[in-house]
């Protein structure tokens, strides 16, 4: 066969995703808050966006409430018919451009974007808290001040102990003490052994003792330990309860909590009752007195879709109080592109920022129609959890929520990431509703996983001290309530939930006693 070179004609087919896909995936699978985040980007690099909040709206319109679970609109419907063309599951499929996009300048209000409370709408709170105006203060906006940032982030432990050094040491006493202070964690204790310290700074081994002795006599008690053990001596040497019977007991602290009893009144030569009052005391103390400083501030979670019910049904709705309403400024664009209409570069650039904001527009959209979706559906096959509880949550699989609202299952992946779900019961993470099942011990349908550690917690809980159950025991009182498992089934439930053995929870409570 000769060797030279030949021109072939090859046809073949790939999957190209455009940037504007991308973003449509990216975007499914962010929080509101993040959403917010991106939106707020967008607006100050697109100059065709605007971001603006209207008056609060109800949140739950009669006329759009399904009796069935279902969502507000005919769209959300979680039947069997065709997927809807207009979701982002679909654009997926499909090889079309930002430029196939119609302008998109309806109004979205009622059919979109909506409100929580009143006070996503209306003149702010600042004339009420006798602030000069909008610019008093960061954290305020349309809806009034945000009162979480009135939480003043708490002293940390390190700057209040160098507070009492200062007031106590100077001069080299305070440099070293400062050095150690450096090296206390966050719970108290002092994590680097005190030799290498001394080694570090050249300075003698007694030294660094005596100004550690300084900084574990300053508040709180207990501060600047290197052990458990030393945390809680220097907590009852303050509370004049250091008596050799109490030094013994801190000695050996690892036989209290094997639950050794007997042993440990050997050691400390008492008798049960002044043993019982030593583990009290004990057990009042703070084993980790650096926590109460510098806490964050609780980070409360801020739900995604909101489910209440009404009538037979419930009302699913997206939470809107942190999406701002996008829109086109199409009047701006008419005047750019007038003042710009001689330079093919600016018109070039206009036209890309319109088809931009015309695609993110509708990618949002897309967003929060695939989210209802999803979430309609997910309390579709959860109903009986919405209405009597965890019990009655059943087996689910994202492979059938995909199945039946027509979409792929890694749409609903995305879909499902980071999004809460607040109803009557509590705020869920949506992942939360999906659950491996469990042979019911009649034959009948599944049972959740979910509900087999809510049961097994509830028995455990309610467990007699002098008579604690053991894996087997809960396995025959599981089945008696409808539960088929295994012994190490129900021993692997009981270890991810942070619940002890028998034998563990046998001496945890005879320490308690």
């Amino acid at each position: 066969m000769a060797l030279g070179p030949r021109l072939d004609l090859r046809q073949s087919q790939s999957l190209v995703m455009t940037p504007q896909l991308q973003q449509a995936i990216k975007l499914l699978a962010l929080s509101n808050l993040e959403i917010e985040a991106f939106i707020v980007e967008e607006v100050e690099r697109n100059p065709l966006l605007e971001a603006e909040r209207d008056a609060p709206e109800d949140r739950f319109d009669t006329e759009d409430t399904a009796d069935d679970g279902a969502a507000p609109d005919d769209d959300l419907d979680g039947g069997s018919g065709p997927p809807d063309p207009s979701t982002t599951d679909h654009l997926l499929r499909q090889d079309e451009g930002p430029g196939a996009d119609s302008p998109l300048d309806a109004d979205y209000t009622n059919d979109l974007f909506h409100h929580d409370s009143a006070a996503d709408g209306g003149p702010g709170l600042d004339g009420r808290l006798g602030l000069d105006g909008p610019t008093s203060s960061s954290s305020f906006d349309d809806d009034g001040p945000d009162f979480d940032s009135f939480a003043a982030t708490g002293l940390s432990l390190q700057d209040h102990l160098l507070a009492q050094a200062g007031a106590a040491l100077s001069g080299h006493a305070y440099l070293l003490a400062a050095h150690i202070i450096a090296q206390i964690d966050e719970a108290g204790y002092l994590v680097t052994p005190l030799v290498d310290i001394a080694l570090q700074l050249g300075v003698p081994l007694p030294e660094c003792e005596a100004a550690l002795a300084t900084i574990q006599s300053f508040d709180p008690t207990g501060v600047g330990a290197r052990s458990l053990a030393e945390c809680i001596a220097l907590q009852a040497r303050e509370a004049d309860r250091l008596d050799p019977a109490m030094a013994r007991l801190l000695d050996n602290l690892d036989l209290l909590a094997l639950g050794r009893i007997a042993q440990l009144k050997r050691i400390c030569a008492v008798d049960d009752e002044d043993m019982a009052d030593m583990i009290r005391e004990v057990r009042g103390y703070d084993p980790k007195p650096g926590l109460r400083f510098g806490a964050e501030p609780v980070q409360s979670i801020t739900p995604d879709i909101f489910v209440v019910a009404r009538g037979a049904g419930w009302a699913v709705e997206i939470n809107s109080a942190s999406l701002p309403r996008l829109l086109i400024n199409r009047s701006y664009y008419a005047e750019l592109r007038q003042a710009g209409c001689d330079d093919p570069s600016s018109r070039a650039w206009l036209n890309e920022c319109l088809t931009s904001a015309n695609w993110l527009v509708k990618t949002l959209d897309q967003r929060q129609r695939t989210i209802l979706k999803v979430a309609s559906e997910i309390v579709r096959q959860q109903d009986g959890f919405f209405r009597q509880g965890v019990s009655q949550l059943k087996p689910l699989t994202l492979r059938q929520i995909a199945d039946v609202i027509g979409m792929h299952e890694s749409t609903v992946s995305r879909v499902t990431s980071n999004k809460y779900l607040a109803c009557a019961r509590g705020v869920f993470e949506l992942k939360y509703f999906f659950t491996s099942g469990i042979a019911a011990a009649d034959g009948g349908d599944a049972i959740s996983a979910e509900a087999v550690k809510t049961e097994i917690r509830a028995l455990i809980g309610a467990e007699d001290p002098k008579a604690i159950l053991s894996d087997d025991t809960l396995v025959d009182l599981l089945k008696a309530r409808g539960f088929d498992l295994a012994r190490r089934t129900v021993a692997k439930y009981r270890e991810a939930m942070g619940i002890g053995s028998s034998v563990q929870r046998r001496r945890q409570k005879a320490i308690r006693g």
